[in-house]
Formats: C-alpha cells, structure tokens, sequence
C-alpha cells in the first residue's frame, strides 16, 4: 500500500493514495489554513470509521441479514499535550434493517473490534482507549 502527500500551500494538502483516489486536507485559519478539507487527524477518523463500517457491513451481509444501512458515528477525545494524540474513541453503529437481532449486530461489532478492523486494532495497540456501541432500528 502506497500513498503519496503534496503540499499545496499553507498548510493545504493533498492526498492521492496508491490507487488513485486523492483528498484535500487542510487547517484551521487560527493555524494558518482556509479550512478547504478535513484536518489529518480527523482523516484518521475517518479511516478508522470506514474501516469498522466496512467490517460489520460485510459481516452482517455475509451472514445473509436484510441491511438496508449503516452510519456510524464518531467521537474522540485529544491529549491536552504535543504530540496531541487520540487517547479515547468511540464508535456508535446506527444499523437499520429487516429483522436484524441486535445479538447479530453486536457480534458482527465486536469482530469488527477484536478480529477484523486493522485501524481500530492498531490505534488500540497505540494506547487509545476505543469504545463501540450500536443501536439497531428496524425498517
């Protein structure tokens, strides 16, 4: 896996990973951005996110329940030092379907959690306390 980072100007860059795909990000205007993309750090949100959302969503799906959608949403909290790193996250899975038993969904979480998200799974072995939760609503 590759990627390749671009200074644009400022404190704006540009991301383009290995297969293609390209994302601005930039700063806060108090540290010297035009606020034009999402800051480094909440990128690593995001991936972390998109990798817990892609696990449940394929384990639900491989398990063969009637899912219908998945957001997951996000909160994490910084130490109040240099480096600012991640020290908690959680992770609140919104999952709607026909006839999903929360037994289910909570299992395809907790896989995602322990087994499966390399994100999660690397952030925790980095010291970050990461919680998950979910709710299941019914369509």
């Amino acid at each position: 896996m590759q990627a390749t980072i671009k200074w644009v100007d400022g404190v704006m860059f540009v991301g383009e990973s290995g297969s293609g795909h390209t994302v601005v990000m930039d700063g806060s205007p108090d540290h010297g951005g035009r606020n034009m993309g999402p800051r480094p750090m909440e990128m690593i949100l995001i991936g972390l996110g998109g990798c817990s959302s892609f696990d449940v969503v394929q384990i639900l799906q491989k398990g063969r329940n009637d899912i219908v959608n998945c957001v997951t949403e996000i909160a994490a909290e910084r130490v109040d030092a240099v480096p600012s790193v991640f020290s908690k996250i959680h992770l609140h899975f919104i999952v709607s379907g026909k006839g999903l038993k929360e037994s289910v969904v909570e299992r395809a979480v907790k896989l995602s959690a322990e087994k499966y998200c390399s994100a999660s799974i690397m952030l925790g072995k980095a010291g970050v306390e990461i919680t998950h939760d979910f709710e299941v609503i019914e369509i």
